[in-house]
């Protein structure tokens, strides 16, 4: 693993753990030059996953992505890390068993939605105000209105 603060590729691993309910393997490392310690996290992908964009476009998934998109809806809220990390997990097990392995950006849209009602009602909305692309407040008002029952 190369080094992130000097690009030294003589790194060595200080400590293991289960991570993400274990799904993930966390490590410590400590680099052999400027020696600076670092996590890394090692995950099980069983296949490529491609996205396909509303236009036809493919590309591929990056879970990276997926994590912004939680931090983004979550700023700020109370939610317990490892909940989001367990919701993240199923979305990508979730991708990954998808039948014909190109997978409908919409369809990823919708799971992420879904995680977010169960994790956060206030975070659901402010995901779904951007990926229901609201063109007038009253568009977002009548979406709040119909989640919320009123």
């Amino acid at each position: 693993m190369i080094c992130p603060f000097c690009g030294n590729e003589e790194t060595q691993v200080k400590d293991s753990r289960p991570a993400e309910d274990g799904a993930a393997i966390r490590r410590r490392r400590l680099c052999g030059r400027c020696e600076a310690r670092f996590t890394t996290f090692e995950r099980v992908q069983l296949r490529e996953i491609a996205i396909v964009k509303r236009n036809g476009r493919r590309s591929v998934f990056e879970r990276d992505k997926l994590e912004r998109s939680f931090q983004i809806a979550l700023r700020k809220r109370d939610v317990d890390p490892e909940d989001t990390a367990r919701a993240i997990n199923g979305i990508v097990r979730k991708l990954e068993s998808f039948a014909e392995g190109d997978v409908p950006s919409e369809h990823v849209g919708e799971l992420v939605m879904t995680a977010l009602h169960e994790l956060d009602h206030v975070a659901y909305i402010r995901y779904a105000s951007v990926y229901r692309n609201f063109d007038e407040a009253k568009d977002f008002e009548a979406f709040v209105d119909k989640e919320l029952g009123d």
